[in-house]
């Protein structure tokens, strides 16, 4: 960090109270923080929603040259055009789990499929403006020649198709919107930058 970067040493957190707390929380946060003047501000409040970590998988076929992405109905869409998502495969992570680990259970559980060779792609906070969620996004080769059909767990009321498609008709899907939840959008424009790199690494011939 630069001399003129700041960091969490600027942040007096005065109080901090839990308003809700289920599945997820919320948090309101009475705090200061120093200003670009060089001061610390006066006293702000915020409320934050609180959740675990996450990892998100994108799954590629070298060999075809194609995506798994699993489709779902999310509540959060509700308002949006597109309800049912597109979405990489994704999961929380629970305790004492590796990153690693999260990514492929969660490609057995959402899609049925054992993934190969992995890589870490970025972490990136999705929106820090009002949570703290922190999301670790990888990319991982698996043959999606059988892929397919609906998967999730029933006790979850998890209802997620699985569909293979080419990149090219993924890249197309996002260039019209019908892709638009931030991690399948960065994990897509990713794989659009770095395509080449991967098959030369991943593509069996």
């Amino acid at each position: 960090m630069s001399a003129n970067e700041f960091g969490k040493d600027d942040v007096v957190v005065e109080k901090r109270e839990t308003l809700f707390k289920g599945f997820y929380r919320v948090d309101k946060l009475h705090l200061r923080h120093r200003q670009f003047a060089g001061d610390m501000g006066p006293v702000i409040t915020r409320e934050m929603f609180v959740r675990h970590p996450a990892v998100g998988v994108l799954v590629y076929d070298a060999d075809s040259d194609e995506v798994l992405l699993i489709e779902q109905f999310r509540v959060g869409a509700l308002e949006n055009e597109y309800p049912w998502q597109f979405e990489i495969v994704a999961g929380l992570v629970e305790p004492g789990e590796s990153l690693e680990e999260v990514a492929r259970r969660e490609a057995k559980e959402e899609a049925g499929v054992t993934l190969g060779q992995m890589e870490k792609v970025l972490d990136f906070l999705p929106s820090p403006g009002g949570s703290d969620e922190h999301f670790t996004l990888f990319v991982a080769r698996a043959d999606l020649s059988t892929a397919g059909g609906v998967h999730g767990l029933p006790e979850e009321g998890e209802d997620i198709r699985v569909n293979v498609m080419s990149t090219n008709q993924a890249f197309a899907a996002l260039q019209r919107g019908r892709i638009n939840n931030a991690p399948c959008l960065i994990a897509l424009q990713w794989l659009a930058l770095n395509k080449s790199r991967l098959q030369a690494r991943w593509k069996r011939s």
